[in-house]
């Protein structure tokens, strides 16, 4: 069955297996397919494959034998990648939006907050250095924290969830584990703000499954 898989920068499989994965490639387990345990593993939302994320190379992957399926994940003896794409800026995009989404639930958003989304779209151009992001980045930190300080929940949320997509793109510079976590907890974040989270799950995975097919399709691959 069709899933989606995402894999670190070098393009190996973990937990000590270290096996590179190209396109086209088959790759099998030994032994009996076990959920969390072994097996070639995948998710048939992105948005659940993006929450166990090692790295920002999303593949699309047939997986099959011996199939288990669970609600957020699924396993089977073969995997067989049939494209990949790097997904490092799609993702710190995606987390850009997941904060706005957020920020939309708050009658009067804190300037601060605004300001670190806007901020880190700026970086992804290029046009501010790291340190003016860490600058804007701090400052969603405090609205956050004074919005939890007051015990406002929902604006708390969202406040944190604008730090978390600033975040996101400082530590994609050192890691893009990190920020394809970072993007996964922005994500998170808005659909607990939303108090509707099975819809807001559903909108952020189709939004995150277009932007991925759309680069893909542009890109040929």
């Amino acid at each position: 069955m069709l899933a989606w898989h995402f894999l670190s920068e070098d393009k190996r499989l973990g937990y000590d297996d270290g096996r590179l994965v190209e396109v086209g490639q088959t790759l099998e387990c030994e032994g009996k397919p076990v959920l969390c345990s072994n097996g070639m593993h995948g998710s048939a939302m992105l948005i659940d494959a993006l929450y166990y994320a090692n790295g920002p190379i999303v593949c699309r992957v047939e997986i099959d034998g011996d199939v288990i399926e669970d609600t957020d994940k699924l396993c089977g003896r073969r995997r067989t990648v049939l494209w990949m794409l790097n997904a490092t800026r799609i993702l710190h995009e995606f987390a850009c939006t997941c904060a706005e989404d957020a920020l939309a639930l708050v009658e009067r958003p804190d300037e601060r907050s605004v300001a670190a989304i806007a901020a880190k779209r700026r970086w992804l151009n290029g046009e501010i250095t790291d340190e003016e992001l860490d600058s804007a980045r701090a400052a969603a930190w405090d609205a956050a924290r004074a919005a939890w300080d007051a015990a406002l929940a929902a604006r708390a949320a969202a406040r944190a969830a604008a730090w978390d997509a600033a975040r996101a793109a400082r530590d994609a510079a050192r890691s893009a584990r990190a920020a394809a976590r970072s993007a996964s907890r922005a994500a998170s974040l808005a659909a607990a703000g939303a108090a509707v989270g099975d819809a807001a799950r559903a909108k952020q995975n189709e939004r995150l499954t277009a932007m991925v097919m759309q680069a893909h399709e542009k890109e040929g691959v």
